[in-house]
Formats: C-alpha cells, structure tokens, sequence
C-alpha cells in the first residue's frame, strides 16, 4: 500500500498524460480538480479534441472553456447545468447530455468511454487514505474504467472517509497524484423564501410524520420546508439524500436530525454530494462519524430507500401539466438543470412504506414582459423536456395546496390539478380538461 510515493508530480506533468481524442472526467458539484484544470489548459493549441465532461458546477470559471473558447483544443459536456454552465451554454461553450443519476455508473461500465480522471481528493491519513471531500459521485467507478487516473489533493476538503470506508479511496490507486494551494471551496447560498414558498412548505410539512427519512432537494422550498421542520413538533428525523446541505444542517442544530428511527444506516445521514455553505463542510469535518457519505449506486438505489419507512422525497419543478407530468428542467429546449437524480427519490417514495414524493412548485410567474402564466399547464409543451412521467408523480403542491395523483383517473388528476392552479387559469384549465378527458 506504501508504492504511492513516487507517484507524486506537478500538475503539468500529470496533464501530459492527456491525448489527442481523449475523454477527461472532471467530476461532479461541489468537488472540483481546479489544478489539473488549469495545466490541463495550459495544453490549449497542442492538443485536438479533447472532450471534457463534468456537472452542476458552482465554481464560476473552467479555465479549458474559459482559456479556449473557440473550442480548439478543448469541449466541455455537462451531466447537469449548474449556474455557470447555463451562462456556458448561452455562449455556445457547452453541450448538455442527458441522463438519470442513479444510471451513471451503468453508463461509465457499459456505454461511454472515459480516459482520464481528474479526482478531487482530501488530504490523507498517515496509512495513505483520502476521503472524495465534498462529491463522492460516482468516482470510483469511474476510475475503475479509466487508463489514467489523477488524485488532486486538495486540502480545503474536509477529510471524512466514511464510517466504513464507503467515502475512501488510496492514494496507491492513482497514476498520479497532485498537489498544491487551492482556492476556498465554492459555496452556495439560498434566496430568502419568498411568501408562495413559505405557502408551498406549509402545506408539505403537515405531510410529515415523526421519523420520517428526508430527502431533500436543492432549492428554496426544500429549504424553506427545512427551516420550518426546525421549528416544528417533528422528532427523529432521518437524512437518506442526493446533496446534502444547509437545510439539514439545520435540522441538526435544532435537535430534529437524529436517523435513529432508519431501518437502513441508523444513526447516520447519507449522501452523495454536499453543498452549501463553509459551516456546512466544517460540520461534515468535525463530526464524520456522523455520516455515511456513498456513491450513486448506493444513495440512488430505489431499493434502499423502500426498505426505510415514511421516505420523503420534497423537490422543486419548473411545470407541471393536468396529467401530473413534469417538466423539473428544460425552458423549451432550453437547458436550465438536469433530471439529476429526481426519478431515483420518486420512486423510492413510492416503495417505502408510508413514503410520498413531493413535486413542489409556484402555481405561477411572471414573465419578462411583466405576465402572469401558469406553471400549471395543460400539457407540457413541445420541446420542453418530461423529466418525470406522470405514473411516478405521487403528490403535487403550490401555494393553493396539495393534491395526490396516483390511483387517480386522468379526467380526476386534471380536477385535482385545476384545484392547486392560479385562480386566474383554473377556468381555461378546466375547459382543457371537459375536451380532452
């Protein structure tokens, strides 16, 4: 285990494994190889059609986009559109693949080639051992199925292993490893809740029985329905989620995060990636034993989740249409997100006992020209993407209340979808509805 020593090298010499045509993993969220990114970019004009590809990036620069933006050495694909690739994308710097999270590692193993991994690692034990930091991911995975595999040090990461290693990775498995100065670990911050979300959360939080495992999604209800759990009557709550982050942070500080009523890890929150604030990663370092951070195979698996009881799974949509589609992604063809892994906690809501599966959105908008449209539609509309089939879509909320689809005809989900419409389009809704169902 100790013939790592020499494997330690600068970043530039550690890019130079990189080849014409190859396909380069840069990872997922939060975690990010920021090193091996800006040798890999020093590369730019002697290397050909190298195609990089990463996701929900929260950092707000890739230095091979940003260094090479006519493209001639370096292409960047996205998992998920994240805040910075969506100002990529609008300048034609980045294509967007479609997938479903929990599918990933079947993708890595069977469909897609990767040729390098660039893998952001915390600093290691005495014996040699590194934690994935702030993404687990699907790293290992990856790095199973590459030809050169390059473990990034970074030592801002906080250094949890996993209580049985389900977060560890040695240093002997790399190439390469690299190391140097880092830049503060990106952050990211929620809006204060608006008064729909305040609304929206009401209305789940009374869906919500005593030690109920969460899974909550990225966003402000999610949020917002944190927060006033914090506040609430609730006990023993349980975290079995995709990103871990302030919002059961939260919890935790006011007592309610406990896991101790979890058939699966009791005791501990389970995550794949964690996002948020600098509070959030000192936490994860300084309590470890409190966690179980794993990999997608693991966190996504339908199959766990239905083995824990009363599984709650609370995400945010973009539309929802009379049938109980939902669009959680795309404006037209638009990319704003991805599907991600919101199909995976759906359907593990439905196979837990007592689960449900929250679809959570503002009945409407205003638009640029200052207009109200509905988020409730009739259906969603061409070109727009359907990230959830409406036969996976348990319960749907906005500010008017929560409905429950499933076990319904389509002509009575329309009825219970016109009743959490905008007033102002329930009327023209509900004529859609008299025609076609």
């Amino acid at each position: 285990m100790n013939d790592y020593r020499g494997k330690f090298v600068t970043p530039e010499q550690a890019a130079r494994a990189v080849q014409d045509g190859d396909w380069v993993d840069y990872g997922f969220g939060g975690g990010f190889p920021e090193l091996m990114d800006k040798a890999l970019a020093g590369r730019r004009g002697e290397l050909k059609n190298v195609k990089i590809r990463g996701g929900l990036v929260i950092r707000p620069r890739i230095e091979v986009v940003e260094q090479d933006q006519e493209q001639t050495s370096f292409s960047y694909y996205s998992w998920h559109i994240g805040d910075y690739e969506r100002k990529l994308q609008t300048r034609g710097l980045c294509q967007f693949i479609p997938m479903i999270l929990r599918n990933l590692p079947q993708l890595y193993r069977r469909h897609i080639r990767v040729d390098a991994a660039f893998v952001p690692v915390s600093p290691p034990d005495d014996r040699g051992y590194c934690g994935l930091g702030i993404s687990n991911y699907a790293w290992r995975t990856i790095f199973e199925q590459a030809r050169t595999v390059v473990f990034e040090i970074n030592e801002r990461l906080p250094r949890l292993q996993g209580v049985d290693g389900s977060h560890r990775v040695h240093l002997s498995e790399a190439d390469y490893i690299v190391e140097g100065e880092h830049e503060p670990l990106p952050v990211r911050s929620y809006k204060q809740a608006s008064a729909i979300d305040e609304a929206i959360a009401r209305h789940v939080l009374r869906e919500i029985p005593d030690g109920a495992v969460l899974s909550l999604g990225v966003g402000g209800v999610p949020f917002t329905v944190a927060k006033m759990i914090a506040q609430s009557d609730l006990q023993d709550l349980g975290c079995h989620t995709g990103t871990i982050s302030d919002a059961f942070l939260a919890l935790y500080k006011a007592g309610k995060l406990t896991n101790r009523r979890k058939e699966e890890d009791t005791g501990r929150s389970v995550w794949n990636l964690a996002m948020g604030s600098q509070e959030l990663y000192d936490w994860l370092e300084a309590e470890p034993e409190l966690f179980r951070p794993a990999d997608v195979d693991c966190v996504h698996s339908p199959e766990r989740m239905g083995r824990m009881s009363n599984f709650i799974s609370i995400n945010g949509g973009v539309q929802l249409d009379l049938m109980g589609q939902e669009n959680a992604e795309s404006a037209g063809t638009r990319q704003l997100s991805g599907t991600g892994g919101q199909l995976d906690f759906l359907e593990g809501a439905y196979r837990s006992p007592g689960g449900k599966g929250f679809i959570c959105i503002n009945s409407a908008r205003t638009d640029k020209t200052g207009k109200l449209r509905s988020n409730i539609v009739a259906a969603i509309p061409g070109g727009s993407t359907v990230s959830a089939p409406r036969t996976l879509v348990q319960y749907a909320a906005t500010e008017y209340g929560v409905v429950k689809l499933s076990g319904l005809s389509l002509r009575e989900r329309a009825e219970a979808m016109i009743s959490v419409a905008h007033p102002d389009f329930r009327q023209e809704l509900a004529q859609y509805a008299q025609e076609h169902f």
